[in-house]
């Protein structure tokens, strides 16, 4: 029988699909990581780990890594809402256009992408 896989997220750091990893394990899910396009020359500016479930665990899984997930704030601590669909589900967002910015994302200016509809927002000032 052949096992089918749901990704759970990508991610650009393996440290943080590893602690991902463990939460579900410590909880009973397997769970694996799979790491495409690897480019050690440009550190991890081109890698997307993959971190995934069984698809007989999805659900199970999901309600795990919910918990464990850490969504954007603003400075006075404050879920970041997004104005396209009002959900308060997003995440730190780098596009990284151009080689300075691939190789030193933390220069380019703060984004948020709403995981709910993929919207890309800039905080307001």
């Amino acid at each position: 029988m052949k096992k089918e896989f749901y990704t759970l997220d990508l991610f650009f750091l393996e440290s943080d699909a590893q602690i991902a990893k463990a939460k579900l394990e410590s909880e009973g899910i397997p769970a694996f990581i799979w790491e495409e396009n690897l480019n050690y020359h440009t550190a991890t500016s081109y890698s997307r780990i993959r971190l995934q479930v069984y698809k007989s665990q999805k659900d199970e899984a999901l309600k795990i890594y919910e918990e464990i997930k850490s969504y954007a704030r603003d400075k006075e601590g404050n879920l970041i809402v997004c104005p396209n669909c009002k959900a308060t589900k997003s995440e730190k967002y780098y596009s990284r256009k151009g080689l300075f910015l691939k190789l030193f994302p933390f220069f380019e200016s703060a984004k948020y992408r709403c995981m709910q509809c993929n919207f890309i927002t800039r905080p307001e000032k």
